[in-house]
């Protein structure tokens, strides 16, 4: 397969889907690598890396031209015009969550592999890990500055200060991203609080962390309460390929201090917080009730040379396992890939992500077989 990187298109998506070691990895394989030119420039990657690299620089219609493409980010609406039969789309999707982007791949009988349901050996989730990882660890900074009062908010040192207790910081689900913010809040010295209904993940936390972070069984009145007390909220839950389920309602909002602040990490999964919706890094935050919501759909965009970086080193092996073998026979050999299938000519091929949209989930091998994709 001949693999084609574009630009990014949606706003304030500054990462790239290839590195430049990442395309030589590929060329070392056989695999011809279309890059658009520019691409790489928001992650500080420069066109001449790529050609020493062994890829060829193109335009944006020839990239997306290729057999196999990959993107950090689900298409937008301006590159629907792109999608067709043969073509074997490698990205993040979130199609629970985007049901638009769903529709157009459904009627353009592309085949898509989402990053975020490619299951490893182990069960865990490979690619969507790099990506969770940053968020987590850019949550607490995040709220950090929406909790100065220049922007809004109450005006909270994370950390505190001699005499004057810190941030109260309340984590909702201790997955990767949980974990990671949960981490990064103790060690900015607030008080952190990490829920979550899985007692041995607790129980790990806790033997860790010995009480640096205070783990909490989540149910409705823990949550509930926790909420209301918190300065900062990080909602941090996850159905893979799902929507994430509202944890956080309305009336828990309307109990917190005014000037407190919300970041809802699964925002691009329809988000955890019944009051949250998606914003821009240009414009990352709305007001619900004198709390801050920040909800930006691609947080890692932020520092795009350091995600596209933990991004590539991820996603390289499967994309080699995919252009070297084509998708039928990259799924017999890695089982993980089969998860990681979402839609194929004209079939939506992963169960969580079918129960989101209403429709029917079609066994993976036998949609590839309606599929015009190799």
């Amino acid at each position: 397969m001949i693999v084609g990187v574009p630009a990014e298109v949606k706003p304030g998506e500054n990462r790239v889907a290839l590195t430049p070691d990442g395309a030589r990895e590929l060329t070392t394989h056989g695999i011809r690598v279309l890059v658009q030119s520019g691409a790489g420039e928001p992650s500080a990657l420069h066109d001449a890396d790529f050609v020493a690299a062994g890829a060829e620089l193109v335009d944006g219609e020839t990239a997306w031209s290729a057999e196999l493409v990959m993107k950090v980010k689900e298409p937008q609406p301006e590159e629907f015009r792109f999608l067709r039969a043969e073509l074997v789309l490698f990205t993040y999707l979130h199609l629970a969550a985007y049901p638009a982007v769903a529709d157009a791949l459904l009627s353009a009988g592309t085949t898509a592999l989402g990053y975020e349901t490619v299951r490893s050996s182990s069960g865990g989730l490979p690619l969507l890990a790099p990506m969770s990882e940053v968020a987590g660890r850019l949550a607490p900074q995040v709220g950090a500055h929406f909790l100065e009062r220049a922007p809004g908010g109450r005006g909270v040192l994370m950390g505190g200060a001699p005499g004057v207790r810190p941030a109260r910081v309340v984590v909702v689900g201790a997955g990767t991203v949980g974990l990671n913010a949960a981490w990064i809040a103790q060690g900015m010295e607030a008080e952190v609080f990490l829920l979550d209904r899985d007692l041995d993940r607790l129980r790990v936390v806790d033997q860790i962390h010995r009480g640096r972070i205070m783990t909490l069984a989540s149910n409705r009145a823990v949550v509930e309460r926790s909420v209301a007390d918190a300065d900062l909220v990080i909602g941090a839950v996850l159905v893979p390929g799902g929507r994430a389920p509202v944890v956080i309602s309305e009336d828990m909002v309307r109990q917190m201090r005014r000037g407190s602040v919300i970041v809802d990490v699964a925002v691009d999964q329809g988000g955890c917080v019944a009051t949250t919706s998606e914003t821009t890094h240009d414009t990352p935050v709305i007001e619900h009730f004198g709390v801050l919501h920040y909800g930006v759909g691609n947080m890692p965009a932020a520092v795009p040379h350091t995600s596209t970086y933990a991004l590539t080193n991820a996603t390289i092996p499967y994309a080699v396992t995919l252009a070297a073998n084509g998708v039928r026979r990259a799924l017999e050999l890695d089982p993980g890939l089969v998860a990681g299938l979402a839609v194929t000519g004209g079939h939506v091929t992963n169960a969580a992500t079918a129960a989101a949209l209403g429709r029917p989930a079609v066994d993976p091998f036998a949609a590839l077989g309606t599929s015009a994709a190799h």
